[in-house]
């Protein structure tokens, strides 16, 4: 029966209050059936005979209850039209449809309902242009329609319509053209928000916008407005506190040269907290006037312009600036000591200019200081040693200057350092061990193009989290330590054009996630270690202008090499074009030599990681043994003696951190505690981890957790600050991840929006996937975690994933993947417990077989098929009782078509072309779904491993960021 039929006849059933209502349900259940997709059955109440209309969901009357009066179905997810029917709730005032996926035109008759004061209709997927009828709206005093698909120009009577009531206008992020219409004699007084941004406007900034002398938010970014800065507009705007004009073609006064009137227009605009103007080419010097703009003032963003002559030191009158942008511009002379002065500054970028003179040891003295930029300047001078006194310093960037002296080992101080870029400079001298040693950098240290000497320090295998290490171009020497395979997460490696010796490390090679490996224009010698041509990820290699001898193989990545990869090494021969041919009298022994060779490769490989796991047995045992007998005093002994190798924070400290444990700051609850943010007084953000400590199994989940987190060293895992530990209370301290879980993006709650995008979806799956391996296949004791899901995967402020809460993880010997009673080498305080959460435990733990690496792959599959499909697993089980993989498998392969159009409404391609769209995120989501399903098979034996399983989300991953590089067949490589 369809919907409208439905309708009429609930109208026969149903109690009549009075003629009114009923025409109000009659519109909103015709409304109801341009609805295609519920996914949270938010209208299932709508379809009941027993439930008053002003009881359905986000319907509100009035206090008669004879009439509608508020529609808000707003992050329902629902999907379909707009009913133009809904013009007719003509006692509606407010309605807020946002946050769903409503395709076409925004309906005119809307303009009937006289009585609207707020309209929401933005992040959808709305298209058409904006019906004039809605500057009828004489009430109206809320309209947005922000992030749609909208096209056209914004109608004139949205600005002037003989009412001054409308106070918040936004309909930014669209495709809208043609000029703001606003006219003189246009008066809108009342306006406070003003959201044009992401269109395609052009035109003068109109002058009658400075009729709204109560404006707060002006935001025109990203347009193509033109002409001279709206300096006569903005002066009669005393109440601006957000001022966004960055990415137009603006100029300055007097013919781009004059940018006083500009700053003078907002000198009285006394509470101006952000003021953006960056990329318009603005010409001009900064004027000393800029000082007496407002002492609010927290960010200011002149960069990518043509400013020109000195900074002024009157800049330092603006004392709580937290963020300063002139990069990209041509300012020169030397940068003001005064600059120093603002003590709030956190974010300061000066890069990409003609600064000279030495960098002010005065830095130093900036106590929040967290990014310095100064890079592609003319600096020159030695680096202060002031840059030590920096606890919060997380990214120096000094490359590309005509800096000296050597690099002062007090940076080594700076224990919260991310990035450091010493690059293209006149650094001499040797990497002091102390810097080489910074184990907290996990994106990259560039020290290239320098004069550095000496041996490459053994320290730098301490950077078990960076990403990146060039130190090419300088006058390194002696050989390659071994020691370079403890930098697990590197994915790239330059050590060319120095002179290093001796042979490349077999270890290098076996770096699990390694890209880029380049070692030309050097001295080295042997021939290529066997490990390069086993590697999965590998992708670039350069070996050239070396002394390197013997066989070049032809497997792995050297398939894709030729011979400028080689060149230089005269004593090299192989299969690749361009090299000379390898020599045999006996090619049937060749054959088998190179068996053997290939065979000894794994064996080294297995020796070598066995050999780290036996390094680390008598840890383990030791491990095993306290928890044996919690009650025994060697274990206790022990577990004394493991509290004094981790730091420790005092209880009263963790307490003034989170507000006295406050139920406002609590972020987490799990079966052994709670999770509470704090900060502590350094300004640390942390997320605190209190186990309730009522039960022993409790104990043995806070030594587990930390002892996991002691161990193991990746970028997409968890990593420990601290713990507090006492007799009555444990802790564990976190960084605080600034986007919280997985499970808060992908079920949204209280206003939060989910906010994923396909490719982020694939590059957070590549994350944890990456991680799980790590934990399964290279961590110097392998860890199976048992409790994967989206809730123990959180997302820092780059969107990249780190897995968390080992509480209940199971510590693996050896190279086996199943944990077996009868291992020596293993140990477990889980016995008894479930491993894992509902709908994500593998099916063999429910027979009685023990935690294994291939449960963890189970608990994979299941969070794939869970993002795909929109679906909790448990939902699954309650709903049409089976799990997750059979209700995917029974849709499987010929019925996905719905499950993948939900998945793409869901979640909104934005990085590649409309052209492309349809057929990437297709395969994308298909492959996804393929990978869940063998992930999630009861056979233990034929699920892949988390190696596989991670190189096929890298395929992904790389086949989203560049579409056209796809395998012969047109889709992505499958297991």
């Amino acid at each position: 029966m369809g919907l409208c039929k439905f309708a009429i006849i609930l109208l026969y059933l149903l109690p009549i209050c009075n003629a009114t209502l009923s025409n109000d349900r009659l519109s909103l259940l015709s409304f109801m059936s341009g609805i295609a997709v519920d996914p949270q059955g938010a209208l299932k109440l709508w379809n009941s005979s027993t439930v008053h209309v002003c009881n359905w969901t986000g319907i509100a009357c009035n206090l008669n209850q004879d009439r509608v009066i508020k529609l808000d179905l707003s992050s329902r997810l629902l999907m379909g039209t707009i009913s133009p029917s809904l013009g007719n709730l003509t006692y509606l005032t407010i309605l807020d449809l946002s946050d769903n996926m409503f395709q076409g035109r925004i309906p005119p008759e809307l303009a009937a309902i006289s009585g609207l004061l707020q309209v929401s209709l933005a992040w959808n997927r709305l298209e058409g242009e904006i019906p004039f009828q809605l500057g009828r709206l004489s009430k109206l005093n809320y309209l947005n329609l922000g992030s749609n698909k909208l096209v056209g120009h914004i109608p004139e009577p949205l600005f002037c319509n003989g009412s001054s009531n409308l106070e918040y206008l936004d309909l930014s992020n669209n495709s809208l053209s043609g000029e703001i219409p606003m006219k003189d004699g246009c008066d809108l007084k009342e306006l406070t928000y003003l959201l044009l941004w992401s269109n395609s406007l052009r035109g003068n900034v109109p002058r009658a916008l400075s009729n709204s002398t109560n404006l707060k938010w002006v935001d025109l970014e990203s347009n193509n407005l033109t002409g001279e800065l709206p300096s006569r507009v903005l002066t009669q705007m005393p109440m601006l506190q957000f001022v966004y004009l960055s990415y137009n073609d603006f100029v300055s006064h007097d013919g781009n040269t004059n940018l006083e009137p500009f700053f003078a227009s907002l000198a009285n605009a006394s509470n101006l907290q952000e003021l953006e103007i960056a990329g318009n080419n603005l010409g001009g010097k900064l004027p000393p006037i800029i000082g007496k703009l407002s002492t609010n003032l927290v960010q200011l963003h002149l960069d990518d312009n043509l400013l020109y002559g000195p900074i002024p030191p009157q800049i330092s009158h603006l004392v709580n600036l937290t963020l300063l942008n002139l990069s990209s511009n041509l300012i020169n002379g030397s940068i003001p000591l005064e600059l120093c002065r603002i003590k709030t500054l956190e974010r300061l970028y000066l890069a990409n200019n003609s600064l000279s003179g030495v960098i002010p040891s005065s830095f130093g003295e900036i106590p929040h200081l967290g990014l310095l930029d100064l890079s592609d300047n003319k600096l020159s001078g030695s680096i202060p040693d002031s840059f030590a006194n920096l606890p919060q310093l997380r990214r120096l960037l000094l490359n590309s200057n005509q800096l000296s002296g050597q690099i002062p080992p007090s940076l080594g101080s700076c224990i919260n350092l991310e990035i450091l870029d010493l690059s293209h400079n006149q650094i001499s001298g040797k990497i002091p061990g102390e810097v080489a040693g910074l184990s907290s950098l996990k994106l990259y240290l560039n020290l290239s193009s320098n004069y550095l000497t000496g041996p490459i320090p053994l320290e730098l295998s301490k950077m078990e989290m960076v990403l990146a290490i060039d130190l090419s171009m300088n006058n390194l020497s002696s050989t390659i330590a071994s020691q370079l395979g403890n930098c697990v997460a590197l994915e790239y490696l330059n050590l060319s054009g120095n002179h290093l010796e001796g042979t490349v490390p077999f270890s290098l090679g076996q770096l699990p996630y390694l890209k880029t490996f380049d070692v030309s224009r050097n001295q080295l010698t042997g021939e290529i270690p066997d490990s390069f041509q086993v590697s999965t990820t590998l992708i670039q290699l350069n070996l050239s202008y070396n002394q390197f001898s013997g066989c070049v193989p032809n497997r792995g990545v050297f398939s894709l090499l030729n011979e400028t990869s080689f060149l230089g090494n005269n004593a090299l021969c192989g299969p690749i074009k361009g090299l000379p041919t390898c020599r045999s009298r006996n090619p049937s022994r060749h054959i088998m030599l190179w068996s053997f060779v290939v065979l000894a490769a794994s064996a080294v490989t297995f020796l070598y990681i066995f050999a780290r796991s036996l390094a680390r047995r008598p840890r383990i045992r030791e491990s095993m043994e306290m928890y044996k007998d919690d009650k025994n005093p060697e274990s206790k002994n022990h577990e004394a003696s493991e509290e004094l190798m981790i730091p420790r924070i005092s209880y009263p400290q963790l307490y003034e951190a989170t507000g006295g444990f406050s139920p406002s700051g609590l972020i987490g609850s799990g079966r052994f505690g709670r999770v509470y943010k704090g900060t502590l007084k350094d300004n640390t953000k942390i997320a605190v981890k209190v186990l309730d400590c009522c039960a022993k199994e409790v104990s043995g989940s806070f030594w587990r957790e930390c002892r996991v987190l002691r161990n193991t060293r990746h970028r997409n895992l968890t990593r420990i600050i601290t713990i507090c530990s006492k007799p009555d209370f444990k802790a564990i301290v976190f960084p605080l991840m600034s986007n919280g879980s997985l499970e808060r993006h992908l079920y949204p709650c209280h206003g939060f929006r989910q906010g994923l995008d396909l490719a982020q979806i694939v590059s957070i799956c590549t994350d944890v996937a990456e991680g799980m391996a790590y934990l399964h296949h290279y961590s110097p004791v392998r860890v199976v975690h048992c409790d994967l899901k989206p809730s123990n995967i959180l997302l820092d402020e780059d969107m990249t994933a780190l897995v968390t809460d080992f509480g209940i993880s199971k510590l693996v010997g050896g190279d086996t993947d199943t944990v077996s009673s009868n291992d020596s080498i293993s140990f477990s305080s889980t016995d008894g417990l479930l491993c894992g959460s509902i709908g994500y435990i593998a099916p063999e733990y429910g027979m009685g077989k023990r935690a294994s690496t291939q449960g963890d792959v189970y608990s994979f599959g299941v969070l794939l098929l869970e993002i795909v499909t929109g679906k909790r697993p448990t939902d699954v089980l309650l709903d049409e009782g089976s799990n997750l993989h059979e209700w995917v498998k029974s849709h499987y392969p010929h019925n996905l078509g719905p499950i993948v159009e939900q998945a793409l409404l869901r979640s909104a391609p934005h990085s590649i072309t409309a052209e492309q769209e349809n057929k990437v995120w297709r395969d994308v989501l298909l492959e996804m779904i393929e990978l869940g399903l063998l992930c999630t098979q009861y056979s233990v034996s034929t699920r892949p491993t988390m190696l596989d399983v991670a190189q096929e989300m890298e395929g992904l991953k790389q086949y989203i960021s560049n579409p056209v590089s796809e395998s012969s067949d047109g889709i992505p490589h499958k297991i």
